[in-house]
């Protein structure tokens, strides 16, 4: 759960604390008034709430982003009571009163309130705030020390009774079993089944975890490596897709790719959050020919048939992928191209064309057949000839760009 997510949560459960000055209260946010009324606004039935980031400040007015896509015209009320929390903050109790100055283009904020009269504006009585450079700070932080210290890997079992997972991690020595071990202070999180967020990733318990998901993990590793004490945990279920484009419906963002494996056609949306490259022939033909090479020798890197899950990759966004992770660093593995594909300028759907060859990782989808794009390559004829099982041997991240696991717990 996000930590401003978190904030209203408690605004709720603390509302009635507020209206009869309880005990609790006065230890938890003595002194903070601006605090305990925006509590108070917070429990009326009437209002509702929007989170987001800030796209523009004009006056007492703010063009707000919501996470849903849609921009929302926020009209701040002169008494809205505005605080700023910084990320792993867990209550509000050191929360600096800040303006609307004080807020600023790219900042995340959490906005409570109620239409205006004409249905036209949101306006707000009361704003938590993260300031985009904290955030972006946080995420640095957490994305180091997801690399330093996760590992990530396609499930093997689940043992609920032990709170174990056992999973299947490819590197330079090849394909090793570890023994992911967690506790009650575990924290689990798990993709939903259409989303590409990990701001969307839903605290699940251990039994949610099923053969086959990817996960990533972060905390310590045995002197071994072959057992892991697990501080954090996310999975999710995601489709590994190769095939060409049957056709394209640029009103409704999205494609009909035609599975080379199953040969069925496969539903997949585009959002703004799709990581959409195309890879120059020069560089497809590279890949090609390292994935030739180690086809010879049997080094392939995972699975990525349709309907199944490869192995997880390293949190997109470029950064260096950990010691045992899948694919390792090896020419023409995993993290070799993905490190590949994040290089490449970003591209639109207008990019691609009906009957060219792609590589896909979307979410798992939902009961309507469609799925979301979480990456889509195009320009890659030349590694799906490369070996026989067609383009099986690469598989793509599943994590998000806009939410790998990095930190982006701590925003809406």
């Amino acid at each position: 759960m996000s930590l401003l997510k978190h904030h209203l949560a408690r605004w709720i459960r603390m509302a009635a604390a507020c209206a009869g000055g309880s005990a609790f209260l006065a230890v938890s946010f003595a002194g903070s008034a601006a605090s305990c009324e925006i509590v108070q606004a917070a429990s009326q039935p009437s209002v509702a709430k929007h989170v987001g980031v800030v796209k523009s400040v004009n006056g007492n007015t703010l063009t707000l982003t919501a996470d849903s896509g849609t921009e929302i015209k926020i009209q701040v009320a002169s008494n809205a009571k505005m605080v700023r929390v910084a990320p792993g903050q867990t209550d509000l109790k050191s929360a600096a009163s800040i303006q609307l100055s004080d807020v600023h283009a790219g900042d995340r904020i959490l906005v409570r309130g109620q239409p205006s009269s004409d249905g036209k504006t949101f306006v707000a009585v009361g704003i938590i705030a993260m300031s985009r450079s904290d955030v972006e700070a946080r995420h640095a932080s957490d994305r180091e020390d997801w690399q330093k210290r996760g590992i990530g890997g396609l499930v093997n079992s689940v043992e609920p009774a032990t709170g174990t997972v056992t999973i299947s991690v490819v590197g330079a020595g090849g394909k090793k079993t570890i023994a992911i071990h967690t506790t009650n202070a575990t924290i689990l999180r798990r993709y939903a089944p259409d989303s590409v967020s990990f701001d969307e990733a839903k605290p699940e318990p251990i039994d949610q975890i099923k053969p086959g998901d990817q996960l990533r993990t972060r905390g310590t590793r045995s002197a071994d490596g072959s057992e892991f004490a697990a501080e954090e945990i996310v999975s999710g279920s995601f489709r590994n897709i190769a095939g060409t484009i049957s056709s394209i419906d640029a009103n409704a963002n999205s494609m009909i790719v035609m599975d080379l494996i199953s040969k069925k056609p496969f539903a997949v949306k585009i959002t703004s959050q799709s990581q959409l490259r195309s890879l120059p022939p020069e560089i497809a033909q590279r890949i090609a020919l390292r994935l030739k090479g180690a086809g010879a020798t049997g080094d392939h890197a995972g699975s990525g048939a349709s309907g199944g899950s490869g192995q997880a990759a390293a949190p997109s966004g470029g950064s260096p992928r950990p010691e045992g992770e899948p694919g390792g660093n090896r020419p023409g593995g995993q993290a070799d191209f993905q490190q590949i594909v994040n290089r490449m300028p970003a591209a639109t759907l207008a990019d691609f064309k009906k009957d060219e060859a792609v590589m896909i990782v979307a979410t798992e989808g939902t009961t309507t057949g469609q799925a979301t794009a979480i990456t889509v390559i195009g320009g890659v004829e030349p590694i799906l000839a490369a070996t026989p099982t067609g383009g099986q041997a690469m598989t793509l991240s599943p994590w998000s760009l806009g939410g790998a696991p990095a930190g982006a717990g701590d925003t809406p």
